[in-house]
Formats: C-alpha cells, structure tokens, sequence
C-alpha cells in the first residue's frame, strides 16, 4: 500500500470522523490538502469568496447536525480570515476543525512573507490549537484536535506548513476515538433532594429556558404542568421550548415580550434551565435562583444562586419531577398567562393597523408573512442587529423549524454565510437567510458562491438603507445618526446580474407574490423589500445600564409591540385554563 502524505492523511481523517466537505479559500500553502480532498473522493472542497464564510458556514453545519464540520485558510491572511467565523462557532458550541495553513517550516520565526502564528491567534476562540512541525505527528494530534472539537462542543485549530502537508506520514493510526452522542450528566442524589426541597417549599416557581432545553421539551412541560410554573426562555432557548408550551410567558431580555419578566421577579423560587442568559441586569435580585446545566464553569457566573445543579436538563427533570409534590394552586400561573396576553393583545395592534399599505412598508410586517409563507420545516437564519428582533417576536417555532444567528458573539453579516452551510447540508430543505441590508453588503460576495453551487437559498434582505439599529444608539445617547445611511441600493438587481433570482418590492400588497414566487424558484433567489428606517420605537423599560455590549447592539430598539403568531398561542393558553 502506497503511503500516505500528510495531507491524505488528515483528510482521511475528517472523512473518517464524518466531515463532507471543507469550506475555504485554496492558496499555495493549502495546496496539498487541496489536491488530498480533489484525489480522496469522499469529501468535497467547497469553494467560498471569503475565508470567513468559510467559518461560518461550517458553523452552522455543526450547529444543525451536532457532528463535526470543516474549514482551511491558507496562510497569513488567509486563515486571518477565519477568526469571525471561529469565534462565533466556538461560542455557539459547535464542534468545527479548521485547518490554518502556515508558510514554509524552515521560514517560520524569521518574519517571513505572510508569517503569523496560527496556533497562538486561535487560542482565545479554540479548545484546541497547535501547530504540525513534523509528519511524526500526524495523525495524533488531528485525532486530538477532532475529539477536542466534537467532546468539548467547539473549534479546534490545526496549523500545518505546505512542505510539511507533502511529506509522507506515518502509516497507521487514521481511526479517530471519537465520542457517540453526548453523556447524559445526573446531578447528585443530595443536590436532588435539596432541589426538590426548594420547589416543594416555594409556592411560586417560575422556569426559564435556554438552548440547553434542547431534545428536553417533553421534561419541561411534565415538570412545569406538575409544580404549575409558568415558562419563559431566551432568545436561543425560543426554538426548543415555545411551541406546545400551555405555560409560555414569552422571552426575557432586551428582546423580550410578554409576561415573562413579570413572572421571574414576582416568583418565590427561579430555575434557570439550560440558560447562561448574559444580561443579569434582567435577573431578579431578591429572588432564590436555581440553575442547572451541563457545563459546570456557566452556574452562579451572572447571578447569586441558592443552588448550582450540575447536570444536563433533561436527565435532572427526568429524575425530579417524580421526587416533587404536586401543587394543587394555578393561581400564580394563571395569572402569569393572563398578563402574558394582555401585554401581546396590546402590543399586536402596533404592527396590524393599516400596516398592508403602508409605503415604505414596515419590516415588522414582511417578518410576519414571512412567518407565515415559510416552510414548517424551515432553517432561519438571522442577521445580527434588528434581523434578531423579527427572528424573536415573529418566526414561529413548531418543534421542526431551526434559527441560527450569531446570538452570543454578535457578528454582523452572519446570516448569508449560515445559510450557504445549511443549504449544502440538506438542498432539499428550505433556507431562509433574514439579512439586513448592512450585513448582506458586508459579505455580499459570497451571494456568488450560492448561485455558483446552485444552492436553493433564499434571501430576504430588509432594505432600509441604513444601520438602523445604530441609528437608533445613536439617537437614545443623544446624538445625531452619523455615517450609519447608505446610498439606495437594488439588491435584486446585482442578484440578477449574478445569475439568481431577484426580485424587488417596494408595495407591502407584493410581499406575499413575491415571496412565493422566490419559495417556489428552483434556485438561489433574493428579495429585496423597501423597508420603512423610522419603524422602531424604544421600549419604556430600557435603562441605560442594561443597553450595554452585545445587549445595545442587539436590543435596545425592540419594538414596542408586534407578536405575530404568538398571540394565537397566548389566547389558546387562556382558554384552556380550567374553570372553577
């Protein structure tokens, strides 16, 4: 048997561990790993514009499926390029391996052409990150850096030289150990027993949820209906627990809408569950939390707790929603239901009074046919900025949907990149990327890359030539909006040119044509929609502390009303309350 470069070998070893393709931009110090994908037939080479698409999309992959996906840039800056889009999947947990070329081994030190060091620029956003000096340590340390990626939840970094790539590697060892599937972590009997203690001895408790409820949905809604809890949930907790949820009191936070604020801080006992919710200014202060999660470092570090629970979310409520005594009082929860659609009966006439003809037309209501034209099964992804504000108060989830966004490290222009990824996991499934007009321009090239492939993506940009949401920073701090207008610019247009589906609408009575037409296109495809810049107002209870870091540029211009479906499920809770 003929022996293996170097190159081979690691790319046997990521077809071996699942990977399907890599995503990035060739150059010569990744030229042989190039050729070892083009010559081993059982993973592809997807050809991006900018490396950090490339990240990005790899992201998202492993964010859907939960296996390992994979990235390469080539030296310098090549592999610079995948810094935005590693940070984000590493804060995302989503198991990626990147592949960070490096220029030749002899020159490395002496400030070379296009020198940096990969294996330390990646250490803040990797588990893992080292560098491949010699063939002798291959395949040990790409093993490594696999299982680091897949049992740690995040990225891992291999530097590795061209030269060194095109040597021969040692034989052997091309099996990686790789884990199946996650451990299901039970917390201890005594932290049950004094869990349980604290539900049994509060009389109001009150759930809220992160995305570390997911796969635990059924857990949930048996815990809560037994102790009569109302739930709530943050913006990546949204898709796991909101649907068939007869306890929904909406999301907390700057995003928020809803009851569910009110029923953290009037509760006697708070269980956070799955959620390293960042934004403490939104946490009670004079209430007895819990918090359980699976990752031992996340408990107590924004709030007191009473109790730091250690454990996945579904293994704990499966071990003690049997230990806890029924409570026989619905009174706190119904309440909780009634004010949670009262706010969204209020809040729904802010975006349906005349709003289908009104020119530009609000962006709240294209979020809201969009919610209703898209597929049950659809893959949204979100654009950072007022994108998550549609996402949070106007996609519905039903259990199949997904959302993705770059909801922890905050990137703008993610929403493109993320849904190339999905889109080349499943083409049969729709893919509905919500961009604004900023970030879709920010990494527009990449629009090439989509209609190169083919890819059935659909984009929707919400066109209100403007950085809205700075606008709007700008506004609340007192300041005048500066350097945040762009020139009008036709989206569907430059889609066009590219060879995709384009189409433009500046009539709120076109959007429901347009969007199926676009659903409909067996293709890429780009609606552009005109969108209304003053559309936003500032929530009444937003204080200056609490609009800081991710929070400001996510939040602080949520809209003061708009529900969309939710309100359907609010009154559906309500009537399903028993009756004395």
């Amino acid at each position: 048997m003929a022996k293996q470069s170097v190159a081979e070998q690691y790319v046997d070893l990521l077809a071996r561990a699942g990977v399907e393709r890599i995503y990035g931009v060739v150059g010569d110090s990744l030229n042989p790993v190039v050729d070892a994908v083009r010559r081993h037939g059982g993973l592809d080479w997807v050809q991006v514009r900018h490396e950090e698409v490339a990240a990005f999309a790899a992201g998202a992959e492993a964010q859907l499926t939960g296996r390992l996906a994979a990235c390469a840039g080539s030296c310098g800056p090549g592999n610079l390029h995948l810094i935005n889009g590693l940070f984000d999947a590493h804060r995302s947990m989503a198991p990626v391996i990147a592949l960070a070329a490096q220029i030749p081994s002899g020159e490395i030190g002496t400030g070379y052409f296009q020198e940096t060091h990969p294996d330390r620029l990646f250490a803040e956003c990797s588990h893992y990150s080292e560098l491949i000096s010699s063939p002798h340590q291959m395949p040990r340390v790409a093993r490594t850096a696999i299982q680091h990626a897949v049992g740690r939840r995040g990225v891992s970094v291999v530097a590795l030289s061209g030269d060194v790539a095109d040597q021969d590697a040692p034989s052997g060892g091309t099996e990686p150990a790789l884990p199946f599937g996650l451990p299901a972590i039970r917390p201890a009997d005594q932290e049950l027993a004094r869990l349980r203690d604290l539900v049994d001895g509060a009389e109001k408790v009150t759930l809220f949820c992160g995305r570390g409820v997911a796969g635990a949905h059924a857990e949930v809604m048996a815990f809560a209906g037994k102790i009569k809890a109302p739930v709530g949930h943050a913006l990546r907790g949204k898709e796991h627990i909101q649907y068939d949820n007869p306890y929904d009191v909406g999301m907390s936070g700057l995003l928020g809408y809803g009851a569910a604020h009110e029923a953290m801080h009037e509760s006697d006992l708070l269980i956070l569950l799955g959620t390293d919710f960042p934004y403490a200014d939104f946490l009670p202060r004079n209430v007895k939390t819990v918090q359980v999660d699976i990752e031992p470092e996340r408990l107590g570090r924004r709030t007191s707790l009473e109790l730091a629970v250690w454990g996945d979310v579904r293994e704990t409520l499966a071990c003690l929603t049997p230990m806890v005594r029924e409570k026989e009082s619905r009174h706190f929860l119904d309440r909780m239901l009634r004010r949670h659609a009262h706010a969204l009966e209020k809040a729904v006439g802010a975006y349906t009074h005349d709003v289908e003809t009104l020119t530009p037309i609000h962006p709240e209501y294209v979020a809201s046919v969009l919610d209703e034209e898209a597929a049950d099964d659809a893959v949204f992804t979100v654009d950072t900025g007022m994108c998550c504000v549609w996402a949070a108060r106007y996609l519905t989830p039903n259990g199949h949907r997904r959302i993705l966004g770059s909801f922890v490290h905050g990137s703008m222009a993610n929403a493109l990149p993320q849904a190339i990824g999905a889109q080349f996991l499943d083409r049969g499934r729709q893919v509905v990327s919500l961009s604004g007009d900023g970030g879709f321009s920010m990494l527009m090239g990449d629009f090439l890359t989509a209609v190169q492939y083919d890819l059935p993506v659909k984009v929707v940009v919400f066109n209100n030539s403007s950085l809205g949401m700075v606008d709007l920073e700008m506004m609340v701090d007192g300041l005048p909006p500066h350097g945040t207008a762009y020139p009008r610019t036709d989206y569907a247009a430059i889609a066009t040119a590219a060879g995709a589906r384009g189409i433009r609408v500046d009539r709120p009575g076109a959007l429901q044509g347009a969007l199926r037409e676009a659903f409909a296109h067996d293709g890429p495809a780009l609606i552009d929609v005109v969108t209304d810049p003053d559309a936003l107002a500032i929530p009444p209870r937003t204080t200056a502390e609490q609009v800081s870091g991710f929070a400001l540029s996510a939040g602080r211009s949520v809209l003061t009303g708009g529900v969309g479906r939710m309100i359907h499920l609010a009154r559906t809770n309500l009537r399903n309350i028993p009756r004395p």
